[in-house]
């Protein structure tokens, strides 16, 4: 496993300690006394996974009394779906690094064949930081933000009597609504003019390489990887489809968080100090040889690096410098699990068929999210400055213009073109 170099390792990593160190004494963060000091903690190889296992690696867990916190690598969210059903008592796990969408779909019972398992998130672990990545035999098309190009493809493919696949990791999950959305835009059905399959993300490159579908949809580091193998190009990040989008979530099952609040607390607490370290500039070299070691992502830290660092080479000859639209665990109010952007993924869930129509998402939302325990870990940790006044970030615009008011989803489903509903 390739490393960055070991003296740009050893000053950054000695001024973040610095940086810690000084932050905690500045801070004067209250105590809490847990009622375990254990819970079982799922995460999927991705970068945005960072924030529990810097909490794990850090000492952040043990710093507030969650000393026996495992953090386990999951095959893929299926697994991560059948492990958070079974919980710990199981064989299971009791929370984890989730895409936003299934603890919803969890509650609901959507995707675990009727069974609602009642689940809670506590914390938004990140914004932006996905892809839309496409393989190299169509990189004459030169796709971006739009999706216009592809259609043409799609026509093409079909009149030789091929059908085109994308790739996404999970059914209703946030990879597959990006994909969604972006298709969608450009004129595409993606339930009518391809076909869509679910790869876990380690494997997408491996599947792009061997000509298993055209197009997909994955966090990083596996799209900056199959830029860096040659197998394919970005065709966008997914802030460049809506800027500063809510992606993972930190969940735990309902039940777990009933039984331990104090614990539940500590747990996020431990999430929102890793996030602030993680976010730290200075901790990038660090924090890319940390969560690239082969127990965490297995992949060389210079190819986690770019992407955080807000540097994007696209594959195709178009790159980004300091861009603004990067990974973020808590500039923007990154961690902070705002109410309105759930609403809107019940609502996308919804339009694309995965939820009801008759779905009331604010009645779901308030049921699952648990911003009140993000609000008195942030204080706790001496945060309250990064406390949102309300639980909406109000109306947001999309590339194409299209406008998501939380207050009115009905509204946003009825201007859409292309849906289920």
């Amino acid at each position: 496993m390739s490393n960055i170099s070991r003296r740009q390792f050893i000053v950054t990593a000695g001024a973040s300690a610095l940086g810690t160190v000084a932050a905690n004494a500045a801070l004067g963060q209250a105590k809490i006394t847990p009622e375990t000091t254990k819970a079982k903690l799922g995460f999927i190889a991705l970068t945005d996974a960072a924030p529990l296992i810097i909490a794990k690696e850090k000492g952040y867990f043990a710093k507030h009394g969650m000393s026996d916190v495992e953090v386990l690598k999951q095959a893929s969210w299926g697994s991560t779906r059948d492990n958070l059903v079974s919980g710990s008592e199981g064989g299971g796990i009791d929370g984890a690094h989730i895409l936003s969408p299934m603890p919803y779909q969890i509650s609901e019972g959507t995707v675990t064949n009727g069974k609602k398992v009642p689940m809670f998130i506590l914390a938004r672990l990140n914004i932006n930081g996905q892809a839309i990545s496409i393989a190299n035999e169509y990189s004459n098309l030169k796709l971006g933000v739009k999706s216009e190009g592809f259609k043409q493809a799609l026509a093409k493919a079909k009149a030789g009597g091929k059908e085109l696949k994308v790739a996404v990791t999970f059914p209703g999950g946030t990879h597959d609504l990006w994909m969604r959305y972006w298709l969608a835009a450009g004129g595409i059905n993606p339930d009518k003019d391809l076909s869509t399959i679910v790869i876990p993300p380690p494997q997408m490159v491996a599947n792009m390489k061997s000509g298993t579908m055209e197009a997909f949809c994955v966090g990083e580091p596996w799209n900056a990887r199959l830029v860096a193998q040659k197998h394919g190009y970005t065709a966008l990040v997914t802030g460049e489809l809506w800027k500063n989008h809510p992606e993972k979530a930190f969940a735990m099952r309902a039940s777990w968080v009933n039984k331990h609040p104090k614990a539940a607390q500590a747990l996020t607490m431990a999430v929102l100090e890793a996030q602030i370290w993680c976010d730290n500039p200075a901790n990038h070299v660090e924090l890319c040889n940390i969560i690239g070691a082969d127990k965490w992502l297995k992949v060389p830290a210079a190819e986690i690096l770019g992407r955080i660092q807000g540097k994007i080479d696209y594959g195709n000859g178009r790159k980004a410098q300091n861009s603004d639209i990067s990974m973020k665990f808590w500039r923007d109010s990154a961690s902070y699990p705002f109410k309105s952007h759930d609403i809107w993924f019940v609502t996308e869930d919804m339009r694309w068929g995965y939820f009801p129509a008759s779905t009331n998402a604010k009645q779901l939302v308030d049921k699952v999210n648990r911003e009140d325990i993000w609000r008195a870990a942030a204080k706790a940790i001496g945060q309250s400055a990064a406390i949102p006044k309300s639980t909406s970030r109000g109306v947001e615009t999309f590339f194409d213009g299209v406008k998501f008011d939380p207050a009115n989803p009905s509204a946003y489903l009825k201007s859409l073109k292309i849906k289920k509903v």
